[in-house]
C-alpha cells in the first residue's frame, strides 16, 4: 500500500530545501540579459499584529502561480516581499502597550514572513526590505530631496485639513470615514489650518491622465481618471452689489446654462462669505461657518447627505444678463476645491435642483430638448446637453440662437464673457497638491531644518526663540539618513507640531555658532510605498537608491497585484514620483507598472442575520465582560453604537438619545456610546436598512434595530429569501461581510495549514472563482480541495508503470489537453478552471489499472505552481533528482488537442432541440445527414420541407422546416 500523503512532513521538508538552496533567487541578469524577463510584484503589506487572514494569500498564491510556470519555461523570473512598516497602527499599538514601534513592528514582520514562508511562495528573500531600515529611510529622504530640489516640495501655511485630535495628526481624505471619522480608531476628525508640506502632484495632471492610456490596467485606470477629474470649462466672473471691487469667481463646465443661474453658492471658509453678509444674516453666516469647519470634506461632499445652506442677505450680478441674485453659503462647497464657489441652475444641475426646492429658490429652464420633447423642470433637473430655447435668448446678452447646441451656446457664452472681461475659458482639475505632512513619530523625518533665532539655548526652559519656517535648508546627503531619535512617549497631543517637537536635543542642534530646528512633522505613510519596486532592483546598494544595471535587468514591472482599495492614492503618488525620476533622467520609463490585476475580496463565511426592534438602555447598566458588553441589571446581550453629537440632546452635562430620550455613556475623551438590547419584535429583513456608521435601521420607522446570528438549523429557504422556522413571515439577511476581528469572521491560515495543509489553502483559495471577484469563504470547501490532493498523491504514487503499453491514445490526449489548459490558463490568470482540468485528468487517472509514468510525471509538472510541496515530492519520487522549479514546463502535442469528435447543438427553426456528436471537420452535408437521424430532429421536420439550413462549422446547425 502506498505511502499516505502528509503535508506536515512534505511542506516543512521543501521549504527547508528552497530556503537553504536559495531555490528563488533571482538570477544576475547582466550576463543573462539574452533570456526573457518578468518582473512580478504583490503590493507588499503592512505587517500588523493580528498576522495574514486567509483573504491575504489570494493575490501572493496568484503571483506565485505566475512565477513558478515563467521560470520553467526559461524565463529569468524577479519575486520579491517586503513590508510597509511605518504609519499610524504600528503607533497606535505603541501607545496603548507602552511598546516602542520598532519592535512591534520587527515582531510582526517575523510572523507575517514565517506565514508566507509557510505557504511555499517562491520571494526572493534576499531581496526582503522594510520601509524603516535605515537604509531604505535613507533613500526615501534622498528622493524627497530631488522633489524639493525641483520646487515641488513646498511648504503652505494655514492649509486647512482633516485634524484628529485623538490620533493627533493630519489625516488624508481617504483616511476619513464618509461620517467624519478617522479610519484608524473611528476618531472624531475636524478642519483646522496648519503649516503643511505637500508635493505638487498637480504638476503633473495631464501626464498622468495621459500616460493611463497605453496600460493594462482594470477599471482603475476610470477610477484614477475620476480622481484627476479634468474638466474643460470657464471662468465666471459675478460682480457683488454694494460691494465695489468684490468679485465671486466660478468655474462651470455648464456655462451655456449661465442664463439660468438663479443663485451662487459660496463654501463656509470662502473670503468674502462673512466680508459680503448683511449685518442681519452675519451671526447666521459665521455660526454656519464654524459648524462647517468641523466637518470633513469627505462628509461634505457625500453626494447622498441632505444639503443646507445660509443666506448671506447679499446679492451677485449675472454678467449674462444683469440679474441680482442671492448669495448663499452652503457646505457642500468646498474653499479648497475650484474656487470656493459655484453658480446655481437648479433647472439643470440635480444638486441645485434639490437646493432651490428646499429653499424655495427660482427654477428657470434655458436648454430644451434636441428632440422637442417637454420637460417639467419643476420636478426634474435637465441635465443633458440639449438646445437654446426662448428663455435663454431672451435672458443672455451674448448672441445665442435658439436652436443652437449646447457645445455652440458654451463656445459662444465663452467668448462673449471673455471679450467682455467678465470670465474666460478654463482647464481644472479635482486633483489637490499632496499633504506630506503627519504630526506623528512612527515616519521618515524629513531631511529639512530651519533657522532659530534664540537669545540662549532653545532646549532650555524659557529660553524664547524663533524657528524661521520660511528658510527651510535642505540637510546634506552625506547625513543621510536622518532617523528618529527614540523617545518614551509617544502620544499625540494638541500640538500640531508633533510628538517629535518634544525631542528637544533632536529637534535644536548648533553648527557654526548658529542654532537650527529640525522639522517635526514626518512623513506619510505613502512615502515608502511609492518607489519599494526599485529599491527591490538592487536592495543592498549602499551607493545608490538603485543602480542603471538593475533598472535595465528588471524594470518595468510585467504583472502588479494587490487590493482594489490602493486603486486610486497609492497607484497614483507612485507614478507621480516615477515620473519625476524619468524627468531626473533616473529611470528609463515613464510608466513602472505594466499590468495591473486586482484580486477580488475574499470575504468571511455567509452569516444568517434576524433583526429585532432595540430597545435603549441607559449607559450607566452597560457592563464590560470581555468583548461583549451586558445589561448589569437583566444580563442581556447589548450593541453598542458610537453616536454623533447631532443625535443627541444636552441636559445638566448629560448626553440624551434624541430617538429614546435615555442618557449614553460618555468617555473620558468625550465619545458618546448608545447601548441597545433586542426586544421580541421581529422586523423582516427588506426592511432593514444599514446606516454610514454599520448599524442599521427599520426604514419604515426609522428605528435603531439590533442583530442576532442564526444557524441554517433556525432558517428555511422559501423562494429567493431564507426565512425562520418560528417566524416564516420574517426574511432572514444571508450575507458575507469583509473579515475583521470586530465581526469575529477572521479566518486563521495557520489553522487551517495545520488541519489541511498549505497546498491546500492555495488549491482551495484559486479554485473559489476568478481571481478578481468577490467570494465568501467556506472552509468546508477546503475539504475537497484536499480530497483531490490525496487523490493525485495516491494515482502518482500507488501503481505507476513505465509500461509504453499502459499510455493509451485516450490518456495521452487528455494529458496533452491538460497540458494546453493549464497553460493558457494560467497566462490568463483563469486559476480555478486550471484547476478543474486537473481534476478531470486525476479522475481518469484514478480508473486506470496502471498509470503510465509520464503522464504522472506530466501532473506533477501541471500542478506545481499551485501545489508546490506536492508538486515537487511527487516529481522526486518519480524519478526526479532534484527540484522541478526549472524543470521544462511540458510541452503539448497540437495533434493529440484536436478532437476527431465534436459535439454540436442542432436548432429548429432557431430553437435549440438536441445535441449531435460529428466528425471535427464534418460540413454542412454531413452534419445535416446525422441530425436528420437524431430522434427528436426526426420527429420535428418529419412531413415537412427543410427550407434552408445555417451551418458554423464546429458550433451549430440550424435548420429552418415550414
Amino acid at each position: 500500500m502506498a505511502e499516505a500523503y502528509d503535508p506536515s512532513v512534505i511542506e516543512p521538508k521543501w521549504q527547508e530545501y528552497w530556503e537553504a538552496n536559495k531555490t528563488f533567487r533571482a538570477p544576475d541578469r547582466a550576463a543573462r540579459s539574452e533570456r526573457p524577463k518578468k518582473y512580478v510584484l504583490d503590493m507588499f503589506p503592512y505587517p500588523s499584529g493580528a498576522g495574514l487572514h486567509v483573504g491575504h494569500p489570494e493575490g501572493y498564491t496568484a503571483t506565485d502561480i505566475v512565477c513558478r510556470f515563467e521560470r520553467m519555461r526559461g524565463t529569468d523570473v524577479l519575486h520579491p516581499m517586503g513590508w510597509d512598516a511605518f504609519g499610524l497602527p504600528a503607533e497606535q499599538h505603541a501607545i496603548k502597550t507602552g511598546t516602542h514601534p520598532r519592535s512591534t513592528t520587527l515582531k510582526n514582520i517575523d510572523n507575517f514572513r514565517r506565514q508566507l514562508k509557510m505557504l511555499g511562495f517562491s520571494y526572493d528573500w534576499d531581496r526582503e526590505v522594510d520601509t524603516t531600515d535605515p537604509g531604505y529611510v535613507r533613500w526615501t529622504q534622498w528622493i524627497f530631496l530631488r522633489l524639493f530640489e525641483r520646487g515641488l516640495a513646498f511648504q503652505q501655511s494655514n492649509m486647512p485639513v482633516n485634524w484628529c485630535p485623538a490620533l493627533g495628526t493630519v489625516l488624508a481624505n481617504d483616511e476619513v470615514t464618509a461620517d467624519g471619522r478617522s479610519e484608524v480608531g473611528g476618531f472624531p476628525v475636524e478642519k483646522l489650518k496648519i503649516r503643511q508640506w505637500s508635493l505638487k502632484i498637480t504638476a503633473y495632471a495631464d501626464r498622468l491622465l495621459d500616460g493611463l492610456e497605453k496600460l493594462d490596467w482594470p477599471e482603475t485606470k476610470a477610477k484614477q481618471a475620476h480622481w484627476i477629474g479634468r474638466s474643460e470649462g470657464a471662468n465666471v466672473d459675478f460682480e457683488v452689489e454694494g460691494h465695489p471691487g468684490a468679485k465671486i469667481t466660478v468655474f462651470t463646465t455648464r456655462v451655456d446654462t449661465l442664463p439660468g443661474a438663479t443663485y451662487v453658492v459660496l463654501a463656509p471658509e470662502h473670503a468674502l462669505a462673512l466680508a459680503i453678509a448683511t449685518p442681519e444674516r452675519a451671526a447666521e453666516v459665521k455660526r454656519y461657518a464654524e459648524e462647517a469647519n468641523a466637518k470633513s470634506d469627505v462628509v461634505r461632499s457625500d453626494a447622498t447627505r441632505a444639503k443646507t445652506g445660509v443666506p448671506t442677505g447679499a446679492f451677485a450680478v449675472n454678467p449674462i444678463n444683469g440679474d441680482k441674485i442671492p448669495v448663499w453659503v452652503a457646505d457642500y462647497v468646498i474653499g479648497s476645491y475650484g474656487t470656493g464657489a459655484v453658480m446655481a441652475v437648479p433647472a439643470h444641475d440635480e444638486r441645485d435642483h434639490a437646493f432651490a426646492v428646499k429653499y424655495a429658490l427660482p427654477i428657470l429652464r434655458v436648454v430644451a430638448r434636441a428632440d422637442g420633447a417637454e420637460v417639467d423642470v419643476d420636478r426634474q433637473a435637465f441635465c443633458d446637453d440639449g438646445v437654446a430655447n426662448d428663455a435663454a435668448v431672451a435672458r443672455s446678452e451674448a448672441p445665442i440662437a435658439k436652436g443652437t447646441p449646447s457645445e455652440g451656446v458654451r463656445r459662444a457664452v465663452t467668448d462673449w464673457l471673455a471679450a467682455a472681461g467678465k470670465g474666460s475659458s478654463k482647464i481644472t482639475y479635482k486633483l489637490r497638491d499632496w499633504v506630506f505632512s503627519r504630526q506623528r513619530y512612527w515616519g521618515e523625518p524629513f531631511p529639512i531644518y530651519f533657522p532659530v533665532t534664540a537669545d540662549g539655548d532653545p532646549r532650555r526652559p524659557g529660553t524664547k526663540y524663533e524657528i524661521h519656517y520660511d528658510q527651510p535648508i535642505p540637510l546634506d546627503e552625506r547625513e543621510l539618513p536622518l532617523l528618529l531619535p527614540d523617545l518614551e512617549d509617544f502620544k499625540p497631543g494638541s500640538d500640531p507640531a508633533g510628538p517629535l517637537a518634544r525631542a528637544l536635543d533632536w529637534r535644536f542642534f548648533e553648527r557654526d555658532g548658529k542654532w537650527f530646528a529640525r522639522e517635526t512633522n514626518t512623513m506619510p505613510q505613502w512615502a515608502g510605498s511609492c518607489w519599494y519596486y526599485l529599491r527591490f532592483l538592487d536592495p543592498k546598494n549602499t551607493e545608490r537608491g538603485w543602480s542603471p544595471e538593475a533598472y535595465d535587468a528588471w524594470m518595468p514591472v510585467d504583472l502588479y497585484v494587490g487590493g482594489s482599495e490602493h486603486a486610486v492614492l497609492h497607484l497614483l503618488y507612485a507614478r507621480f514620483w516615477h515620473k519625476v525620476l524619468f524627468d531626473l533622467g533616473l529611470v528609463k520609463h515613464e510608466e513602472p507598472f505594466q499590468k495591473l490585476v486586482h484580486q477580488g475580496l475574499i470575504l468571511g463565511e455567509v452569516e444568517h442575520i434576524v433583526f429585532h426592534e432595540a430597545i435603549a438602555v441607559p449607559g450607566a447598566r452597560a457592563k464590560r465582560e470581555g468583548e461583549q458588553w451586558i445589561d448589569a441589571e437583566t444580563g442581556a446581550r447589548l450593541t453598542d453604537r458610537r453616536m454623533r453629537k447631532t443625535d443627541l440632546e444636552e441636559r445638566g452635562g448629560a448626553f440624551y438619545l434624541r430617538e429614546a430620550d435615555v442618557p449614553v455613556l460618555t468617555t473620558p475623551d468625550g465619545e458618546h456610546f448608545a447601548f441597545y438590547a433586542a426586544s421580541e419584535t421581529l422586523v423582516s429583513a427588506e426592511r432593514a436598512k444599514e446606516r454610514d456608521d454599520g448599524s442599521f435601521e427599520d426604514a419604515k420607522t426609522k428605528k435603531t434595530l439590533v442583530t442576532r446570528k442564526v444557524t441554517e438549523a433556525d432558517i428555511t429557504k422559501r423562494g429567493a429569501h431564507f426565512t425562520l422556522n418560528d417566524s416564516p413571515e420574517t426574511q432572514v439577511l444571508s450575507q458575507a461581510f469583509k473579515m475583521s476581528k470586530s465581526r469575529g469572521n477572521v479566518v486563521n491560515p495557520d489553522v487551517l495549514i495545520k488541519s489541511h495543509g498549505a497546498d491546500a489553502l492555495r488549491l482551495y483559495e484559486m479554485f473559489m472563482g476568478p481571481l478578481e471577484a468577490v467570494k465568501p469563504w467556506q472552509t468546508s470547501g477546503i475539504e475537497g480541495v484536499r480530497r483531490f490532493l490525496d487523490r493525485a498523491w495516491n494515482v502518482s504514487t500507488a501503481n505507476v508503470t513505465d509500461d509504453p503499453a499502459a499510455y493509451d491514445v485516450e490518456t495521452q490526449r487528455l494529458v496533452h489537453k491538460t497540458i494546453k489548459k493549464v497553460t493558457e490558463d494560467i497566462q490568463a490568470l483563469r486559476f480555478n478552471t486550471a484547476i478543474s482540468a486537473m481534476m478531470i485528468l486525476v479522475k481518469h487517472l484514478g480508473g486506470l489499472r496502471a498509470v503510465p509514468v509520464a503522464a504522472a510525471r506530466a501532473l506533477a509538472l501541471v500542478l506545481s505552481p499551485f501545489a508546490p510541496h506536492v508538486g515537487e515530492e511527487l516529481w522526486q519520487r518519480l524519478g526526479g533528482e532534484t527540484t522541478l522549479a526549472y524543470e521544462p514546463w511540458p510541452a503539448f502535442d497540437p495533434a493529440l488537442v484536436k478532437d476527431d469528435v465534436i459535439e454540436i447543438g442542432v436548432q429548429v427553426n432557431g430553437k435549440a432541440r438536441a445535441s449531435i456528436q460529428i466528425p471535427a471537420d464534418a460540413d454542412e452535408a454531413a452534419a445535416k445527414a446525422v441530425a436528420l437521424e437524431e430522434p427528436k430532429i426526426k420527429d420535428l421536420t418529419a412531413g415537412k420541407a427543410i427550407k434552408k439550413v445555417i451551418f458554423v462549422k464546429g458550433r451549430i446547425l440550424n435548420l429552418i422546416v415550414g
